[in-house]
């Protein structure tokens, strides 16, 4: 058997276990020995049964008395006795009906299981069951817990790898010798063997280690190697234009924060190098973002140069242009601002084309269509991304076909991002973070609003919508849940336009509807033809309603930290006061993460602490970025990250080959490949 050999080549795996295997994304022995646990149950504790207490209890004893039978409706019981020196206790299965043939009688076993009251008594409910003296992987250990699919439980898991256990004692090294004995890590076919069965606590630790070190390394090798491709490149160097870029900020409506000015410099010091800028300006909510790419872009078009911005729908991309186009009219270069999305009539779109070709429009504005549409690109010279938080080597050299050179690239989120996560994330990119506020900019007022305050908040709205302040409310479902207890947007609507806010006007909008719909709704709430705009999270990002003055966040519980703050920050962007609800689901006291976003307006601590609580995927959902695996490292280990990167930079520094270690390479090219398409 090879790591490449089809999971039917394991013992018991016939073509339904296939089928189901595949569902959880495994298809070869290699998928399976890198399929790890989600999480793991200790019964390694073995104890006597007078000495057990309600709970997850391991026993090793004989069983008695074992039979089954079936009760109301076609349930099966099998109901048997276990006895050691010290006592007994009754073991109880449920729609297990082979269980009482296959126990043996005055036969040692461990069993483990949940200690719990059924019928008035205590007794050991659905136990795993394994004899004494074979190597154990249900009882008697920690055991690991698989992400499972219908038919196909962790028990069965375990089974399989199991059968391919010496398989990975034998697996070949991954990392050069060096740096193993360097980081004292365990060998990986020790580590793979530990995580899927550790013999302790602490040898599961050790695993884990290894493992998550590994992951982060190959993470880092493969963004340090798409920047070396990167140096590789060569462009055009846009020269600083002091007097340029003086008159651009004389003009400015407000003083510019110490933050925007240091990364507008850093955008500077770039432009002026011939290899490629490929650098991710990182700002807080309101932080000032569009005026640092607008200063980038003066200077490229003063040269000669066409700038590209990529917003990631026509809505936004449409308020780019017009803010651009103001910023830019002082300068005398609001007129070659121009829009180019899908949403133009055939006879603007026309007009449109010419005019980049013709160098006419020399600040195009729109969404990733403008890479794919046959357009000719005058003297395409800079490409500003907003909100898409990549733009690889692949979409580079699409882009580099297109008009016949490499261009300079500057990628833009609003999604606070703390700095070891960003630097993981984000290693092939220079990361510039602006998080100060323009100072006009007043605090946003954060209230939590228990359940039974709900009508009394919607009921003080009307003074806010009176003064003409408009109100968003966002809903963690579209529509009514049994599985899930909170607000859906579509009930919401219907108690706002027919109860509470009836003599408004309130519209709808969810992910759900069609593209053209959802656009119609949003410009009506842009143009004040709506007073109140319920919905999901689709207004997350991005979308900039001076006039919106509060934020409602129904079911808020529901709603991440960072997703929370994000929303927080599509009201208060004027001069007027902004305030924000947070609404219960029900009267339980609020949690500790509510309360920690009522008390700071600072995205990135909150990033923090939700990196804490819930690990990365707290940012990876904000974020959309699925393809990002980091299964056992943690992006709170600061020191392990630290430790890989700088392993990673030595790999490359030594002249290390990745050819040398196969697998190693296979991953790290994939990751090459992940980063560098989103």
């Amino acid at each position: 058997m090879q790591l490449t050999s089809p999971v039917t080549d394991i013992k018991g795996v016939g073509k339904d276990a296939e089928q189901k295997l595949a569902i959880l994304g495994i298809h070869t022995v290699s998928d399976l020995i890198n399929y790890y646990p989600r999480r793991y149950d200790d019964y390694s504790n073995v104890q006597a049964i007078r000495a057990i207490t309600p709970g997850m209890v391991t026993i090793k004893a004989t069983i008695k008395q074992a039979a089954g039978r079936y009760v109301r409706r076609g349930m099966h019981i099998t109901e048997a006795v276990a006895s050691d020196d010290s006592g007994s206790t009754k073991l109880v299965w449920f729609n297990q009906p082979y269980r009482a043939a296959a126990l043996k009688p005055d036969t040692d076993y461990y069993i483990s299981g949940d200690f719990g009251l059924r019928s008035q008594r205590l007794s050991i409910l659905n136990p795993s069951v394994e004899l004494v003296g074979n190597f154990v992987i249900n009882t008697a250990r920690i055991v690991p817990i698989y992400r499972e699919t219908k038919g196909l439980k962790s028990g069965q898991i375990r089974k399989y790898i199991r059968e391919v256990s010496s398989l990975v004692n034998s697996l070949p090294e991954t990392l050069p010798e060096w740096l193993v004995d360097e980081e004292r890590l365990i060998s990986r076919s020790e580590a793979l063997s530990q995580i899927h069965f550790p013999a302790s606590s602490e040898s599961l630790s050790v695993a884990k280690r290894r493992l998550g070190f590994e992951e982060v390394f190959e993470l880092t090798l493969s963004a340090l190697m798409n920047k070396y491709e990167l140096l590789k490149e060569h462009t055009s160097s846009i020269t600083f234009d002091k007097k340029l870029a003086q008159e651009f900020v004389r003009h400015l409506p407000f003083t510019m924060t110490d933050d925007q000015k240091r990364v507008v410099w850093q955008i500077y010091q770039d432009l002026q190098k011939e290899i490629p800028m490929n650098r991710l300006v990182e700002g807080d909510v309101g932080s000032g973002k569009t005026v640092v790419a607008a200063m980038a872009a003066v200077m490229a078009i003063k040269q000669g140069f066409q700038v590209a911005f990529m917003a990631p729908t026509e809505l936004l991309a449409r308020q780019h242009a017009e803010t651009i186009a103001k910023l830019l009219e002082p300068l005398g270069m609001g007129a070659l601002v121009g829009l180019l999305v899908g949403g133009l009539k055939p006879v603007d779109k026309k007009r449109a084309h010419s005019a980049v070709a013709s160098g006419e429009m020399m600040f195009i504005v729109g969404t990733h269509a403008i890479i794919a549409e046959k357009v000719d690109m005058h003297n395409l010279g800079l490409v500003i991304i907003d909100e898409q938080h990549r733009f690889g080597v692949q979409q580079r050299k699409k882009l580099e076909t297109k008009v016949g050179h490499a261009v300079h690239v500057l990628s833009m989120t609003a999604t606070p991002i703390p700095r070891s996560l960003a630097l993981t994330l984000y290693g092939e990119l220079d990361v510039s973070i602006i998080s100060t506020k323009p100072a006009n900019r007043k605090p946003i007022k954060t209230k939590l609003v228990p359940f039974a305050s709900r009508a009394q908040l919607y009921e003080s709205l009307k003074d806010q919508l009176v003064t003409g302040r408009q109100v968003f409310v966002v809903c963690p479902l579209v529509s009514p849940s049994d599985m899930v207890p909170a607000k859906s947007a579509e009930k919401v609507y219907d108690e706002l336009s027919k109860k509470f806010l009836k003599d408004w006007r309130v519209g709808l909008l969810h992910g759900q509807m069609k593209s053209a719909a959802k656009e119609a709704v949003m410009q009506a709430f842009l143009d004040h033809k709506l007073d109140v705009l319920v919905s999901t999270t689709v207004i997350e990002v991005g979308v900039d309603v001076p006039n919106a003055g509060v934020m409602i966040i129904e079911s808020a519980e529901r709603f991440g930290l960072a997703q929370i703050h994000q929303l927080r920050g599509r009201v208060g962007r004027s001069e007027h006061q902004g305030y924000c609800f947070l609404v219960l689901s029900d009267n339980k006291a609020p949690s500790s993460r509510l309360r920690a976003v009522q008390s700071s307006s600072d995205g990135f601590k909150l990033a923090e602490y939700d990196l804490e609580l819930r690990g990365p995927g707290a940012i990876y959902g904000t974020m959309q970025h699925g393809q990002l695996d980091l299964r056992i490292a943690k992006l709170s280990d600061v020191r392990l990250i630290a430790s890989a990167r700088k392993a990673a930079q030595s790999f490359l520094d030594k002249g290390e080959s990745l050819g040398q270690f196969k697998e190693l390479e296979g991953r790290v090219l994939k990751a090459m490949a992940v980063t560098n398409l989103n």
